[in-house]
């Protein structure tokens, strides 16, 4: 096992409450009304920023992945180049306008633009200047809804598992072969500031040192919610969660059956264990 039981099972609890977040920000982005009275999928728009409208992009499915597998690529290569030139100021400036827009997102699912912006601003500024592992942890459970209430509505079941694939080869190549995964994720944790799940051995004490700390990255949590939310968004809300079931049972066989110390790419595992859940969602 890679982590201690306890461990495991934290980050494993957390996956599925993001996923279900994630899903109930999404479900609250479909605009009901128009839906019933078109018959057509309707999306509610989503908030601005200072003023600023966040449009989703205007694409079709089959354009869409390599839509989001090149804004994935740009932003590995401007984090590496961060990492190569040292500026730690650069990520976290970048991490603070990436949280705030998809926390504000998310929350504005729930309450009003103004609050959500507030408290979206709020966490980042903790994240970043005071971090600590509840406001961490907290702020991730929300921030992959913001994503999936973006990326959803322009991508459906079939091209969102096929974007699940590209990523799956892309992760084990990241992660076995260049090791830039592996590198990316060292200099966020050095930093102060990761973007994924955060869960220690034991609680950090003053004088103790460095506690001995599992992750799993955000990339690992959103992409298997966007598909989740793709099935919500066709099928119903049911089916979604038993997609989300068996990306929840994917993770837990990934860290109960690696071993300690040692780097897995976890986006083949939970490909299938979301590509799992989905037949079985249709057979129910």
């Amino acid at each position: 096992m890679k982590h201690i039981l306890t461990v495991t099972l934290l980050l494993t609890m957390f996956f599925g409450i993001a996923q279900i977040i994630g899903l109930a920000v999404t479900d609250n982005y479909i605009d009901k009304i128009a839906t019933a009275e078109t018959g057509q999928l309707q999306w509610k728009q989503l908030p601005s920023i200072a003023g600023v409208p966040v449009e989703r992009p205007d694409v079709e499915p089959k354009v869409s992945i390599w839509y989001i597998l090149a804004a994935i690529l740009i932003g590995t290569a401007i984090i590496l180049l961060i990492i190569k030139i040292g500026k730690t100021f650069l990520w976290k400036l970048w991490f603070f306008l990436a949280i705030t827009v998809c926390l504000q997102v998310s929350l504005a699912a729930f309450i009003s633009e103004t609050l959500a912006l507030v408290l979206a601003v709020l966490f980042a500024v903790f994240k970043i200047f005071r971090p600590n592992l509840i406001i961490s942890n907290l702020s991730e459970l929300f921030v992959y809804g913001g994503l999936a209430a973006i990326f959803v509505p322009i991508l459906n079941i079939l091209y969102s598992f096929i974007l699940l694939l590209l990523l799956s080869i892309y992760d084990m190549y990241a992660v076995w072969k260049s090791k830039h995964m592996v590198k990316m994720a060292k200099f966020q944790t050095a930093s102060g500031i990761f973007a994924g799940l955060l869960i220690p051995y034991a609680l950090p004490k003053k004088g103790k040192g460095k506690i001995k700390t599992a992750v799993l990255g955000g990339g690992d949590i959103g992409f298997p919610l966007i598909f989740a939310g793709t099935v919500m968004k066709t099928n119903g809300m049911v089916p979604a969660l038993i997609v989300v079931a068996g990306s929840t049972l994917a993770l837990f066989l990934l860290l109960s059956l690696s071993k300690k110390d040692r780097f897995y790419p976890a986006m083949p595992f939970l490909t299938a264990g979301c590509a799992l859940g989905y037949v079985v969602s249709l057979l129910a």
